[in-house]
């Protein structure tokens, strides 16, 4: 069984004494691609640093709504430099953040918008980030210059956005949220309307440890290994066997982004 993580912050501090660790455990549980997702301008850089150093390791690069404030004028050229790099795949996580506001909605919107414009102008996909900000993320995406191929990971939310995601073109990212009881049920209700050809795996690492674990870790720390465990749960809610289900996420993974074929599953 193959899988692939498209959201993982293994730049994270919680992974730097045993990050090799983390990547052989992945690797036994089948996951062998990562996207590591960058959220500011010196966690991309570690990326682009991680991702050139493990085979299988791959780089998203960009600003995460939680860090807009510090938006400027160096981000841009910045991000085009980096996006000539053979391990970066992806802008992002950008978006937008309603629930926290560590950065003022207006600063936010800046953001986001022009990393979708920079995205389009790159011809790379986007990773996308949106909580408690529905009416104002669907109005960027539906206003902005957007990429062809973008993907709103971590979703969380029932049917009326998730159609209007699918409308707008959007894959969908699905996390161990879904394996929480207490705050996945709007999710549940709705992965059957999610399209396999549209279904992305994450773990968002080191965040969202699935509840349903069994036994319960020692550590509240979620690692890319748990993909395998994620991927067990959807299958069962979709009633198809999970290597059917890690088969199309998987190949959902590789249309998207388009991992090149040289180093895939080349893992070291």
């Amino acid at each position: 069984m193959e899988l692939t993580d498209i959201c993982c912050n293994l730049t994270h501090d919680s992974f730097a004494k045993d990050r090799e660790e983390v990547l052989k455990r992945a690797r036994e549980q089948g996951v062998n691609r990562l996207l590591l997702a960058g959220a500011n301008l010196a966690e991309s850089a570690d990326c682009i640093r991680l991702a050139n150093s493990h085979a299988g390791c791959w780089a998203a690069v960009g600003v995460h709504p939680h860090h807009a404030r510090e938006w400027g004028e160096e981000h841009p050229q910045k991000i085009r430099q980096w996006a000539q790099q053979p391990r970066v795949l992806a802008i992002g996580e950008c978006g937008l953040d309603y629930d926290r506001d560590f950065s003022p909605r207006p600063v936010q919107r800046t953001a986001f918008a022009e990393q979708l414009e920079l995205a389009h102008e790159l011809q790379l996909p986007a990773l996308l980030h949106n909580r408690d900000s529905d009416a104002d993320f669907l109005s960027i995406l539906g206003e902005a210059r957007c990429p062809e191929r973008m993907v709103l990971h971590c979703f969380t939310g029932g049917s009326e956005l998730l159609h209007a995601c699918l409308d707008l073109g959007l894959y969908i990212g699905v996390t161990g949220w879904f394996c929480d009881e207490r705050r996945g049920s709007a999710l549940r209700e709705v992965i059957n309307e999610i399209p396999l050809d549209r279904l992305m795996l994450e773990t968002d690492a080191p965040y969202l440890l699935p509840r349903t674990l069994s036994p319960k870790p020692r550590t509240r720390r979620n690692e890319p290994m748990w993909l395998a465990h994620i991927a067990e749960q959807v299958a069962h809610a979709l009633r198809i066997p999970v290597e059917e289900l890690a088969r199309h996420t998987h190949n959902c993974a590789q249309e998207f982004f388009a991992f090149p074929a040289e180093f895939d599953l080349q893992l070291s």
